[in-house]
């Protein structure tokens, strides 16, 4: 699995690579990706989650579903000691505390667990969407921004949110699109992996990664992000052996460990540019970590299956 995963990886920073070069070139402007993150976050990221709950109905569908949510909620209460355990002697700041705590599995996990699982399993890959951006849209919210309290709005109006609650809904009533919008739902949802990677290789061309790359507080949190957060709940996941409550336990697993071990966050990003709060700080952090998981995330997915 870790020899796919780093193929999969490595297609992905290709992909990435077109998306770069395409800024280098003078072809398109860096700013211009901001159009692709529109198109993600409101259509093919939503899409993507409706189809995966197109599934058939199966008792066993839904004790893996059931296990993929507590895996999440369980992942997500770890973390958060480990974060806020570790900001006592780091004295960590709102951006780390986030970038440290929220993956950036909406961009990520979808395309690795189509390529190397297949579609049928993204249901459960959603399951830790479901409970992650619930989470990072009040607390991580809260910290960035320096207030307390949560945006119910903004919880509720979330569309990754909403296709979740739609989709399981209809899994749960056994609903199912119509052939021709089915169609049209699965094909959108479908470009998720090439389009995400093209967005990032753009946004990666407008940043100045050498300025970025000076601060050594960076590497301390990108070390913590991708190889003692993820080792951490490894090691959870072999010691509570909870794999064993559901039929497809230790896939379920791997997926929700595939979500926590990706890089942190793009929303982070957004957030510190929507507050002003170390935007460009945000974005390094975002940067070092995504081209640390070539590295990580096989060897987290070794260690797993080790």
């Amino acid at each position: 699995m870790s020899l796919l995963l780093t193929q999969q990886i490595i297609q992905m920073f290709l992909m990435m690579l077109c998306g770069y070069m395409v800024v280098r070139l003078g072809i398109l402007k860096a700013e211009e990706s901001r159009a692709l993150s529109i198109i993600i976050v409101y259509i093919i990221c939503p899409a993507n989650i409706l189809n995966a709950f197109q599934i058939d109905y199966a008792p066993e569908v839904v004790e893996n579903f059931k296990l993929a949510l507590m895996s999440g909620v369980m992942i997500h209460a770890l973390v958060f000691l480990v974060v806020y355990g570790l900001s006592i002697p780091f004295r960590f700041s709102g951006i780390e505390k986030a970038s440290l705590i929220y993956s950036n599995a909406g961009n990520l996990i979808i395309p690795l667990v189509l390529a190397i699982l297949g579609e049928e399993w993204v249901i459960y890959a959603s399951a830790f969407m479901f409970v992650q951006q619930g989470i990072m849209w009040s607390h991580g919210r809260s910290i960035i921004e320096g207030k307390r309290g949560m945006d119910l709005k903004a919880i509720l109006t979330n569309l990754n949110l909403m296709a979740c609650f739609i989709g399981l809904i209809m899994f749960l009533l056994r609903l199912k699109f119509p052939p021709l919008l089915h169609g049209a739902v699965k094909s959108l949802g479908g470009t998720i992996g090439p389009i995400t990677m093209l967005n990032m290789g753009m946004i990666f061309a407008g940043t100045d990664m050498k300025k970025m790359l000076q601060g050594k507080r960076i590497w301390i949190i990108a070390f913590l992000k991708m190889l003692v957060v993820p080792g951490l709940v490894v090691l959870a996941m072999k010691l509570s052996g909870i794999a064993a409550m559901a039929p497809d336990g230790k896939t379920v697993l791997y997926i929700s460990l595939l979500a926590c071990m990706t890089p942190t966050a793009t929303s982070i990003t957004q957030m510190a540019r929507l507050f002003d709060r170390e935007p460009q700080y945000a974005t390094a952090i975002n940067t070092v970590t995504t081209v640390m998981c070539l590295v990580t995330m096989p060897l987290m997915t070794f260690l797993y299956e080790f």
